[in-house]
């Protein structure tokens, strides 16, 4: 390490209030990327169920092809904060340049993919007009803000690392601003401009992404003045991949058994169930992400734990986040079983309604039992990754997700019928089963034994 970069090494502080204060950005964060999704999803609804239907799936196969480069840019989080907490913040901001090296590729990759939307959803078993609609959506969202979004995420979780989680909220939040607005704008077209219907909500995305990340990178240029140079080392970088990839892959393959799962098993039951599906998937969002915020706000204490050679203090850690993360997931599920009608109204409009409504609300009491078991899963998963971990959780859930979850769902539905009400019942299962295995790996003491950052390495 230089000497003029070298800091002393920095002890994470261990209390509800350090873990409140660096989560509750984050929350907000992730909460600006639901308001967005609930946005999207709520402003097109009036065009019907096609819309609504092509609109939230959309978003979704548009995510599941960011996931992996996304997930792949959450370990620079991990990198960022034991550098933290070694005292080498030199060495931590390398690691957020090659998370925008990431970003670049995503890009090049989404223009590539393009042209192969439509063949790709050509076998699945939509309407012709909920084809037409997500086609244009997705090839819209592809090309205009993949590379930002990925961005995005690479700069946040360096300044994450660093204890430093408002500056990604505010990013976040210009990015929610301008998509609503834009929204308002283009998809029903407003103050002279056309009516854009379902490719105006992504052009909106696209837009308001792409200004946010640009003002992001430019904070970032600015943060980074004083000290050296940018200069890459290819040993660093497969690093970051041998420990990323596995993360990456961990998130792009549940993900991906979600959109077989949504696409495949569930898409065929209907335009009006897939429509609740999505709508409940929003809901559940809102619940997700102030647990993802505390998740992430503890693998940042534990990640910095570990850069200050205080292993020992993680499984506190662990414990506090869990605690605080498990009240929240609780009152949530209780909110689902008492007023399921009240949650799902606004999403249930247009010609289906009616069946939509009951549907939906059938599935978000569903919902409510998997609350527990999610921010459990989510609290391991991100502990782990922050100790380098990410390995075995790949394996777990690739096993659990497309055996357990996947395959029991297709035969429920496929082969023995039983509709929507099972399909989503083994979402329940499914996480059940996952944070019933990742409890046990973190306890089993092997994250100890990993070596994220490289003790010998010299600065490049």
């Amino acid at each position: 390490m230089s000497s003029e970069a070298a800091v002393p090494a920095v002890r994470p502080e261990i209390s509800l209030k350090m873990l409140i204060s660096l989560a509750w950005p984050i929350v907000i964060s992730r909460m600006t990327q639901t308001v967005v999704g609930l946005s999207d999803a709520l402003m097109v609804s009036h065009l019907g169920a096609a819309a609504l239907a092509a609109t939230s799936t959309g978003a979704i196969n548009s995510f599941a092809v960011m996931i992996l480069p996304l997930g792949l840019t959450f370990i620079v989080s991990s990198f960022s904060a034991q550098y933290f907490g070694k005292g080498d913040p030199v060495a931590a901001r390398r690691y957020g340049w090659y998370g925008l090296i990431i970003a670049a590729f995503t890009q090049v990759a989404a223009l590539l993919s393009v042209a192969y939307i439509g063949p790709a959803l050509a076998g699945l078993p939509y309407t012709p007009e909920v084809r037409e609609l997500m086609t244009g959506y997705m090839a819209i969202r592809l090309l205009g803000s993949t590379g930002s979004a990925i961005g995005l995420e690479a700069i946040g979780n360096f300044f994450a690392g660093q204890s430093r989680t408002r500056p990604a909220m505010v990013a976040n939040i210009v990015a929610m601003v301008l998509n609503v607005a834009l929204n308002w704008l283009l998809i029903d077209g407003h103050w002279g401009l056309p009516a854009m219907g379902v490719r105006g909500s992504a052009l909106a995305s696209a837009i308001a992404t792409t200004a946010a990340f640009l003002g992001f990178f430019v904070y970032f240029l600015l943060q980074g003045r004083g000290l050296p140079a940018f200069k890459g080392s290819l040993a660093e970088f497969r690093r970051m991949l041998r420990f990323g990839l596995p993360s990456g892959l961990n998130w792009f393959l549940e993900f991906a058994a979600m959109v077989v799962w949504l696409n495949v098993i569930v898409g065929g039951l209907g335009t009006p169930i897939l429509a609740a599906l999505n709508s409940v998937f929003q809901i559940n969002s809102v619940s997700f992400m102030p647990g993802f915020g505390l998740a992430t706000a503890g693998s940042i204490l534990v990640g910095q734990a570990i850069g200050a050679n205080a292993k020992e203090e993680v499984p506190r850690i662990v414990a506090l986040t869990l605690r605080v993360g498990a009240a929240w997931q609780c009152l949530v599920g209780v909110l689902y079983l008492v007023m399921p009608s009240v949650l799902m109204g606004p999403f249930a409009q247009g010609d289906d309604a009616a069946e939509t409504l009951a549907a939906g609300v059938t599935m978000l009491m569903i919902s409510a039992g998997w609350q527990l078991f999610d921010i459990t899963a989510n609290v391991y998963a991100e502990s782990l990754r922050a100790a380098g971990d990410t390995l075995f959780p790949l394996l777990v859930r690739i096993a659990i997700a497309w055996v357990l979850w996947v395959g029991g769902s297709w035969v429920s539905v496929r082969v023995l019928h039983q509709g929507h009400v099972a399909a989503i019942s083994w979402m329940v299962v499914y996480l059940a089963a996952l944070a019933g295995v990742l409890v046990l790996r973190f306890r089993s003491g092997a994250w100890r034994r990993m070596e994220l950052i490289d003790p010998v390495a010299a600065v490049p």
